[in-house]
């Protein structure tokens, strides 16, 4: 199986044409529905589903959907980190990050500075849950993420970033509560609660005394936008971190008391040889955070 058909499926996945992806790839049609029909035959499975007007993945086409997404883009990654020259350092540094004040703090002052010492490298950032920035570092599709605490020290090494994140309450601005400096446990007791997976219960019993059982808890959710359209709904007070929702009209943030805080830290995988380029990303950041 080459590199250069998984391409082209790609493409044809995306368009969900043959003629039209054809074009793109600046090659003829029958030359394409040949490379399509020998990979049916050599994965010996039906990959489409075709009617006059489009084409349709299967459940197997799907998945290799996902496969070849994988395995291009670390073909594309390879041939980025090896891009350095014998003068200048050159290559890709992936990060994955959720949103958070490190990320909107820390990191761009990592990267500003990086960039004005090696000009020739370009960044990747891709943002996702926890749960898919490490799927994506083990698998090698990125390079560092910035995870909240605690994380896997087995697997990961890492730096601890100085910007300390902070937990509160999404509501609309006109809301009784939002007249509150800082809200407690007993102000959401009875109210519909939508909850961020980033909290963990350890952290969410120890703030509500160890009483969780009767909580009203309307939705839990992993990007805050998602969060944010429930919560102009009027249809719960949400967790969140503070400044991981910017410019949201008719909501406000206001802080747990007693305080519930996380730090932030910058993760790489353990024991995984990495580019020059990504080398020294991370010196970059052990220098700048004394790690």
């Amino acid at each position: 199986m080459e590199l250069r058909v998984l391409r082209y499926y790609l493409t044809v996945a995306r368009e969900e044409n043959i003629t039209r992806a054809a074009e793109i790839l600046h090659i003829t049609q029958p030359t394409l529905s040949r490379q399509m029909a020998e990979l049916e035959e050599e994965l010996n499975t039906k990959l489409f589903e075709r009617t006059n007007r489009k084409i349709f993945l299967t459940e197997s086409g799907m998945l290799l959907r996902r496969r070849a997404e994988e395995l291009v883009s670390l073909a594309d990654k390879i041939e980025q980190d090896f891009q350095s020259g014998d003068d200048e350092l050159m290559g890709l540094v992936s990060i994955g990050s959720g949103v958070s004040s490190a990320v909107s703090e820390n990191l761009p002052e990592l990267m500003e500075k990086f960039a004005q010492k090696y000009p020739q490298v370009r960044f990747e950032l891709c943002t996702g849950t926890a749960a898919v920035i490490k799927d994506q570092l083990d698998k090698g599709l990125l390079d560092v993420g910035i995870l909240m605490e605690p994380i896997e020290v087995e697997k990961y090494d890492f730096v601890r970033l100085p910007q300390k994140e902070i937990w509160g309450i999404l509501m609309p601005e006109d809301d009784p509560l939002a007249q509150k400096e800082a809200i407690t446990p007993e102000d959401l007791r009875s109210l519909p609660l939508i909850v961020s997976w980033r909290i963990g219960e350890r952290e969410a019993k120890a703030w509500f005394g160890g009483d969780t059982e009767n909580l009203n808890v309307f939705c839990t959710y992993d990007l805050i936008d998602n969060a944010a359209l429930l919560v102009e709904r009027r249809l719960g007070y949400a967790f969140a971190i503070k400044g991981a929702l910017k410019a949201f009209p008719g909501i406000c943030f206001r802080p747990l008391f007693p305080e519930v805080s996380n730090t932030s830290v910058l993760v790489w995988k353990k024991y995984q040889p990495v580019s020059q380029a990504v080398q020294k990303f991370i010196q970059l950041a052990r220098d700048a955070y004394k790690a």
